[in-house]
Formats: structure tokens, C-alpha cells, sequence
């Protein structure tokens, strides 16, 4: 499936009817989640996130344009953020399924579509950017809303769509396509912009004009300005004053979170901060940020206080939240901010709680079953190995083992994840081949397509225990290594986590072969039923020696 993700900026930060009316436009479009509004009353500026399939992203987008240029009157708006219209920019960033040149593609159809229909003049950048001075944002957005007029009649600065005529009321738009934007805020505890201005300057990828001893501007035979570089590439950053919280803040954009992350930025800011004489209190998320990137955070964290980056998604999350102090201004809710978990939805199995899912395992209801039980078992086992791989970093005596400790941490936590996704996509599967049974047999016709249905549905049902019996023989592994070079007094944990993974993986292997009993594909069942095989022959292998080991030290 191919999805884009579009945020939106509009020049509207403080009337909530307004904000909610371009909100409504959006959601109003099937095929797009509206995941994020999050207006700002002093930049007055609002920014929108949402998701979808590319279409539905381009029509929801128009709708949300269409609606800006109705309800806002740019001749009437200020704001500290820089802005040159009622939307003053539309970015499409590909999410899953989706290359760059297809989301500058959308840009380029939906700018189109402004400029024909709404008589907005449109700009292109980043990615879709028509001419190479129009990539940079800052470059396109010079002079803002107050030198628009001017700007349209320059033949350097004629927009790509609509007409070169100043709309007065809803300015101009800029349309384009680029890589995940996190705009990020780092707060300080004093109120002087010049201070925040300083450490902008300082981490930015442009960095900061060149002064002598008296504090004059340093320029060249041209008389331009001399610059001395920021720290950090695929940056951007400008001091401003909050009003509302009384402090001064270093507004940044992070263009390439992968070249450039958050926490270097926090740390680094910290750390001119405290040259200035000044402290940094807290960080600010505006909009969504990517899972890896908080996980990275967390994780950095983690490896400075010299423990085990091992651990769960949930506490990677929780170091980088307290670490970056996201929670400062107001309380950091993950499920709003990060936008993976916007879109996931945990099975309804392992949202249960242990006596509700024991419960309804105990009915009379044929799934969830023992597939599902042999994911959880490999989940439990895994669990385990990283539980061991947890208690072995940073310990007295195992200093040589800590670094295989901490991958073997990760890795189990990886797996941990991967088998609890599979309880819910057993029963899935399982639900599917009874869906399948259940269509018409009437006709021949009928019949032949619910045949094709049964065995197309029953090799799915087939290919997930095989999944989970695939990653039962590295979660058995995980537990050996465990036993080898863990914490000796958790060795017992391991090998209740090799043990889990030995039932797991029987369990999983009965599964592959009472659905390979029910194929006409004999291919099919003959190759699957000999890695099933293999596999299983493996895991009780090493289980076998782990108990053996175990029960030496008792």
C-alpha cells in the first residue's frame, strides 16, 4: 500500500473555530487520518499532519488550501513565524510504499490545481522545486507576505502555477516534496532572544555572520558578509520569544533527522547554553517525529549512563521523553506524537488483559488457538533471553560480556515484538480460511473460486507458524547465549526462555502441518513441510543442550 503523508501550514494560530473548519475539510476526504492539529497563538500559525493513500492526499490537501484561502485574510494576519500565505506551505513526504519523485509528482498536481482553480499563486521546492533556487524554503519565502506583490512581477520569482497577480487575501502557497521535518524547540531560561538568536546561530547549517572585537559585521571585498559554518548539516534554527511561557526558545527544523538528530541538538545546545550563562530546561515537539527517532534518542541516552540500550520500545521512549525533557511546556503523549503509533493498532489479543485472554482461550471459540499460544510462548522465551541480557550489562565480573550482552538485549527485544504481532495474525489467518469456507458453492463456478479461496487462504494460514517457527530457532539461540555468558544467577531464566521457545516452536510446527493436510499444492507442501521440519529439529537440538547446561550448576 502506498502512503504519503502531507503537512500543511496555515497562517491561523489562534481562532479555534477557523483552525477546526480547515481541520473539518480534511477530514472529510475517505482515505486519509487526520493524525495532528497543533496551533501556536504566537507564531499564529497552525501545523497539520495527516496520512493517506497519494489521491486521497492530494484532495485533502486541496480542500484544506480551498478552505485557508475562504476563512483567512493575510492582509490582516501577524505572527512571529515567517509566512507568505493562508497556506503558507504544503510538503507530501513519502511514508511506506512511496518513492520522492511520486510525492513531487503530487506537489506538482496539486500546485496545478491551486493555481487553476483557487487563482493562488503557487511555488514549488525541495524536491519538486523547478529550478534550483527554489529548493531552499527560507529562499522561496524571502521578503514574506509584505514583498509578495513585488516579488511576483521579478521573472526570477514567477510563480510555477497561477497568475503573477498579488492575491491579496490568501498571498501564495509553496508545494513541494521532501524527506520527515521534525520542528523541534529548545527552551531556555531567560527571556533575551539575542541569546537564543546566539546558540541558533551557532548549531545551524549556515551558521552566523563573522564579527570583529567590537562587534561589527566582518565583510569581504563585495561587501558581503563573512560566516562562520554552524555545527550541524540539514539544520535550521532562529531564536524567538514565547509569550506564553515567558522564555525565550530556539526554534529549529531538522531536514534529515537521519543526518541530523534531535538529541545531538539538545546536547549541544546544553552545552553553548551553559558557555552563555544560560540554561536549557526543556525541549518542545511541534507536530509528529518518526519511532527511530526517539528510539535513537533513547538509546543514545541510555549508552551515556552506561546501561544496556536492550531494553523495550516502551522504555527507549521514556529515557528520550525525560532525557530531551519533552514534558516541560506540557505533557509529552507518545501515542499523539509519534506518528508510527498513530497508525498502529495493537490486536485486539494482545490488548487483553492475562485473565481475559486466558478466559477466552478457554471457550468454545476455535481461535485464538494454539498457534496464537505458540507465538505468545516465543514472545515469553524472548522476553526472557533480554531480561538475562538486561541483568548481565553493567555487572561486577561479566565486563567482557557486556557488549554481546547488550546486542543480545536487542535483538531478543526485536523478536519479543515480532512473535506478539503474531498472535493476532494467527487468529487473522486462521479467520480467513473460515471466511473462505463460508462463500457460495452453488454453482461450478462458485465452487472453483471457493476452492481457489480455501487454498489461498489456508497457505497464509500456514506461512505464519512457519514465520514464528523461523524465529523460534533464534530465539532458542538468544537463550543459549544466554546461558553461556549471562548473569550465572539468572541462568534459570534462561532456560525457561529456551524452554518457551522449544514449546513455541512444537507448537508452531503442529500448526504447519495440520494446514499443509488441507492443500491440493503439493509443492507447496512438500518444500514447507521439510524446512518446518529442519527447523524444529534445530530448536529442540539446542534446547536439549541449554537444560543440560542449566541443570550442571545446580
Amino acid at each position: 500500500m502506498k502512503l504519503v503523508e502531507c503537512v500543511p501550514n496555515f497562517s491561523e494560530g489562534r481562532d479555534a473555530a477557523k483552525i477546526e473548519q480547515i481541520a473539518a475539510a480534511i477530514r472529510a476526504v475517505d482515505g486519509v487520518k487526520l493524525l495532528d492539529v497543533d496551533p501556536g497563538k504566537d507564531t499564529n500559525r497552525t501545523v497539520m499532519t495527516f496520512v493517506g493513500a497519494p489521491e486521497a492526499a492530494v484532495e485533502a490537501a486541496f480542500a484544506a488550501i480551498a478552505c485557508a484561502a475562504e476563512i483567512i485574510d493575510m492582509a490582516k494576519h501577524k505572527g512571529a513565524h515567517p509566512r507568505m500565505g493562508a497556506t503558507d506551505v504544503c510538503p507530501f513526504v513519502p511514508v511506506a510504499g512511496i518513492t520522492m519523485e511520486e510525492c513531487a509528482g503530487l506537489a506538482r498536481q496539486l500546485g496545478q490545481r491551486v493555481g487553476d482553480e483557487l487563482g493562488i499563486p503557487v511555488y514549488l521546492y525541495e524536491a519538486a522545486a523547478s529550478r534550483p533556487h527554489r529548493q531552499n524554503l527560507a529562499d522561496v519565502r524571502s521578503g514574506e507576505y509584505e514583498g509578495l506583490a513585488e516579488k511576483l512581477q521579478h521573472p526570477h520569482w514567477a510563480p510555477d502555477f497561477g497568475s503573477r497577480t498579488f492575491n491579496a487575501r490568501s498571498g501564495a502557497t509553496v508545494i513541494g516534496a521532501r524527506e520527515f521535518l521534525i520542528a523541534y524547540n529548545v527552551n531556555l531560561n531567560t527571556r533575551d532572544t539575542r541569546i537564543a538568536n546566539e546558540i541558533a546561530g551557532r548549531i545551524r547549517e549556515t551558521g552566523r555572520p563573522k564579527k570583529d572585537e567590537q562587534g561589527k559585521i566582518i565583510r569581504d571585498e563585495n561587501g558581503e558578509a563573512l560566516r562562520i559554518p554552524g555545527k550541524f548539516t540539514a539544520c535550521k534554527a532562529v531564536g524567538w520569544y514565547m509569550d506564553d511561557f515567558g522564555r525565550a526558545q530556539i526554534s529549529i527544523n531538522l531536514v534529515n533527522y537521519h543526518v541530523t538528530p534531535p538529541h545531538l541538538v539538545f546536547d549541544e545546545c546544553c552545552q553553548i547554553a551553559q558557555e552563555l550563562g544560560v540554561r536549557v530546561t526543556g525541549s518542545e515537539l511541534v507536530g509528529l517525529i518518526p519511532l527511530q527517532a526517539m528510539l535513537e534518542a533513547g538509546a543514545y541516552y541510555l549508552r551515556k549512563q552506561g546501561r544496556s540500550t536492550g531494553v523495550s520500545e516502551a522504555e527507549l521512549v521514556h529515557i528520550a521523553v525525560l532525557s530531551l525533557g519533552l514534558s516541560e511546556l506540557y505533557a509529552f503523549e507518545a501515542d499523539k506524537k509519534i506518528i508510527e503509533y498513530q497508525l498502529r493498532e495493537a490486536g485486539p489479543l494482545v490488548s487483553m488483559t492475562v485473565n481475559r485472554f486466558v478466559d477466552v482461550l478457554a471457550s468454545e471459540s476455535p481461535a485464538p488457538g494454539g498457534g496464537s499460544v505458540a507465538a505468545l510462548c516465543g514472545a515469553l522465551g524472548s522476553a526472557l533471553a533480554a531480561m538475562v541480557g538486561s541483568l548481565t550489562h553493567g555487572k561486577k565480573g561479566y565486563e567482557a560480556h557486556w557488549p554481546d550482552m547488550e546486542q543480545l538485549g536487542i535483538r531478543a527485544q526485536k523478536l519479543k515484538d515480532e512473535f506478539l504481532f503474531d498472535v493476532d495474525r494467527d487468529t487473522a489467518a486462521f479467520n480467513k480460511v473460515m471466511d473462505a469456507f463460508r462463500l457460495p458453492k452453488k454453482t461450478d463456478e462458485e465452487k472453483a473460486a471457493r476452492q481457489a479461496a480455501v487454498e489461498e487462504a489456508t497457505k497464509g494460514a500456514t506461512r505464519v507458524p512457519l514465520e514464528v517457527l523461523r524465529r523460534c530457532v533464534d530465539a532458542v539461540r538468544l537463550a543459549a547465549e544466554a546461558v553461556e555468558k549471562g548473569n550465572k544467577n539468572s541462568i534459570s531464566d534462561a532456560g525457561v526462555g529456551a524452554l518457551c521457545a522449544r514449546t513455541a516452536a512444537e507448537g508452531a510446527f503442529f500448526n504447519v502441518c495440520i494446514n499443509l493436510g488441507g492443500l491440493q499444492d503439493d509443492a507447496f507442501k512438500t518444500a514447507t513441510r521439510q524446512e518446518a521440519e529442519n527447523m524444529r529439529r534445530e530448536v529442540v537440538q539446542i534446547c536439549e543442550q541449554v537444560v543440560t547446561a542449566v541443570e550442571k550448576t545446580f
